[in-house]
């Protein structure tokens, strides 16, 4: 019997753990399933004869280390920062640790702790990093071993709201951690273009969105991750003169997202006095400069628009301009903002939401200029079963399923883009519907 330790119950681990408990009897696996919300987990466990579920407060170090001793593989779906905590402890207890965040680089300095124990952690195993990783990965290696040359890596990816479930003129719902969506971009975006490095400073990044094609579906907004240059030697494309990796959006949602880091409402630095008794529009007007006519007025005079523009109506859709307390006591305005979305931009039970993720390549081969556009698009069931969380989650099983059978060979803290690791992932998440669709032309 197989112990296996799924820490944290939220709506990203879901699929996980389902596909854990879908194999735990023919496999002999019993799962474990640990949160502070001890009725979130048994939902999650749902009665299954080899689960169950387990209340743990992870900064408490003696109840931690009792339950992951307990186990043989510990898959971490905490809040990023707390991974350490949880490696550590894995490290002494000798236990493979698997995880779906970037690592970080204090979880690379176990890599050789980890390695003399002859323990796998992979970490970035889930949508983003994860399948971008293994996707990218296979088609580079495929690129290369036919002899081409790789001139152009572009990748993108999007967490959006399928177009039957797109009732709002933002075209956008939260489909996972809305506080990461509101201070999304922030620092400066690092990429390269004809061989040159490019910075884009939060200030402009949404305001110098550029447009991305995906075939069968259209055109939308892309603005740049944060740092595009950090997998070049992992990636093997070190010499390259152009890398870009970047979020997708609804055409139109950059452009008044960026009003809204004009104005001030992503800051997360500093808390807005007396927010508990303003209004919205109130705050509105304490950010706008004095002058001549209705707040509306003076802030589509701020922000160069038309009263009636379609940032504009995207804005009072919020409900910016309402007299409405915010009833949100030394809020800082990043968090003003996300308690509007929350409820702006919820799911309803019945909303399906949509990922989509796209490879742009280009190489030279023969004297010739060749492109390849490799494109898959999921959409989710339901607010529960989300393309989202099965994109992250399953790739997680899959590999805890391959570390079992002794499939993994790699020890050491490692990211998935090494043909043992790709290769049986991808094949098994195209039965579950993860397919990449190329799309070839000479240029």
């Amino acid at each position: 019997m197989k112990n296996i330790l799924i820490i944290g119950a939220g709506r990203s681990a879901s699929a996980c753990i389902r596909y854990c408990l879908d194999h735990a009897k023919a496999n002999q696996w019993f799962v474990t399933v640990a949160d502070t919300n001890l009725e979130l987990a048994q939902q999650r466990i749902n009665q299954h004869s080899n689960g169950k579920a387990a209340w743990l407060d992870v900064q408490k170090p003696n109840d931690r280390k009792d339950l992951i001793g307990r186990h043989d593989i510990v898959v971490s779906l905490l809040p990023a920062h707390l991974h350490i905590l949880v490696a550590r402890d894995c490290i002494q207890l000798k236990k493979h640790l698997v995880t779906a965040s970037y690592v970080s680089k204090e979880m690379y300095r176990l890599g050789d702790e980890a390695r003399d124990a002859n323990l796998i952690f992979m970490g970035e195993m889930g949508l983003d990093p994860g399948i971008d990783h293994m996707s990218a990965m296979k088609l580079l290696n495929e690129i290369r071993e036919e002899g081409g040359k790789i001139t152009t890596f572009k990748s993108y990816a999007g967490g959006l709201i399928a177009p039957e479930s797109d009732d709002n003129p933002w075209h956008y719902k939260f489909t996972w951690n809305p506080r990461n969506v509101v201070l999304a971009g922030q620092g400066t975006a690092q990429y390269m273009v004809d061989g040159k490095y490019k910075y884009t400073p939060y200030s402009r990044l949404f305001k110098e969105h550029h447009v991305v094609h995906v075939p069968d579906m259209g055109d939308y907004d892309a603005y740049p991750n944060r740092d595009s240059l950090l997998y070049r030697e992992v990636y093997g494309v070190e010499g390259i003169p152009n890398i870009l990796r970047g979020t997708l959006r609804f055409r139109g949602f950059c452009k008044a997202w960026h009003a809204l880091v004009q104005l001030g409402l992503t800051d997360g630095s500093y808390p807005i006095h007396d927010a508990e008794q303003m209004t919205y529009h109130e705050l509105m007007n304490a950010y706008l400069p004095e002058g001549a006519g209705s707040v509306k007025e003076r802030m589509a005079r701020f922000l160069g628009e038309n009263i009636d523009s379609d940032v504009m109506n995207k804005l009072e859709w919020l409900g910016l301009f309402r007299k409405v307390k915010m009833n949100l006591s030394t809020a800082t305005p990043a968090l003003i903002l996300e308690h509007l979305l929350l409820d702006k931009w919820k799911l309803s039970p019945e909303d399906k939401d949509m990922i989509i993720m796209q490879h742009e390549i280009e190489y030279e081969l023969k004297g010739k200029t060749h492109q390849i556009i490799s494109s898959m698009v999921m959409k989710g069931e339901d607010s529960n079963d989300t393309a989202m969380s099965r994109l992250v989650g399953l790739p997680l099983g899959i590999f805890v399923k391959l570390i079992i059978e002794g499939k993994i060979t790699t020890t050491g803290v490692n990211i998935p883009v090494m043909s043992e690791v790709y290769t049986p992932v991808l094949q098994e998440l195209e039965k579950f519907g993860v397919v990449f669709t190329e799309y070839k032309k000479i240029l």
